[in-house]
């Protein structure tokens, strides 16, 4: 009898939020405009990655096509597991631009009701999207085509402090 070889599942988690969870505050515009982004690391990426590609973004917010876009981060090399927390462009990856045209991470901000913010990073076969930094998710989305070999996400949700 052959043996049944299950494939490893591509995950991304993080050590501030279970998935479905909620974001705590200090990672959020509550916290002050220089909200730090949470901790991400993930595991068994496909054989083949080069890079890696982080998106993160607000489908709640429906006035903007395909949601509001906090955090962009591209030609995240092949061999890193993990973003630590207040991760910050340098020698590792290139930031893309948010929703309000700016590099980095924008912290949780819905104005009403609770949002759910989607932390989805993708497997890349190619060491550079070729991107300069400030490019928009729409501009790593058309790069990426024909190179994602996985997708991966985690979510959380967060709702504004009650003042």
């Amino acid at each position: 009898m052959l043996g049944v070889f299950l494939a490893a599942t591509f995950t991304i988690t993080s050590a501030a939020f279970t998935d479905g969870g909620n974001i705590p505050s200090k990672f959020t515009c509550d916290a002050g405009q220089a909200s730090p982004s949470p901790a991400l690391s993930w595991k068994d990426a496909p054989a083949g990655t080069k890079s890696f590609a982080l998106v993160m973004d607000d489908p709640d917010v429906t006035q903007v096509p395909g949601g509001f876009v906090h955090w962009v981060v591209m030609d995240i090399p092949g061999k890193t597991m993990e973003l630590p927390e207040g991760f910050q462009v340098g020698s590792v990856g290139v930031s893309g631009s948010t929703g309000m045209r700016r590099p980095g991470y924008m912290g949780p901000c819905p104005p009403t009701g609770a949002h759910h913010y989607h932390f989805k990073l993708y497997a890349l076969d190619v060491e550079t999207l070729g991107l300069v930094q400030g490019a928009s998710r729409a501009d790593v989305e058309k790069a990426m085509t024909e190179h994602v070999l996985a997708t991966t996400e985690t979510i959380g949700l967060y709702q504004k402090q009650a003042k």
